[in-house]
């Protein structure tokens, strides 16, 4: 068995994908843009790359689970967004999902921690 550091990059990819569906569903609740989003997940401790949320903001607007609008109130405009009704079912579901995968994983590193 080799002590090198495992090349987690790839997996953590993957677990990143649903991960930022439910971040990005429960920063939404209310109107953000996706600069603001990003610069507020930074300061929660968390990366996310701009190349990577403004797609899936589309993804999730394409879906109707968020709703975007223009703000051109200001010198540079900005488009928020916002959760819908239908993405707030859908974070509710994905976050039992999540809560149930968070359990099963818990009682088995307990399980383990004792053989």
């Amino acid at each position: 068995m080799s002590d090198k550091e495992p090349d987690i990059g790839s997996l953590e990819t993957e677990m990143n994908r649903g991960f930022l569906h439910i971040l990005a569903l429960a920063l939404l609740e209310k109107d953000m843009y996706g600069y603001s989003m990003v610069k507020h997940i930074e300061g929660l401790g968390y990366k996310v790359e701009e190349n990577t949320l403004y797609p899936l903001l589309r993804r999730l607007e394409k879906n109707g689970w968020i709703a975007s609008k223009w703000d051109l109130s200001e010198d540079r405009p900005r488009k928020f967004y916002a959760i819908t009704s239908g993405g707030r079912a859908l974070r509710a579901a994905l976050l039992d999902v999540w809560k149930n995968q968070n359990r099963v994983l818990e009682e088995t590193i307990k399980e383990t921690a004792h053989v």
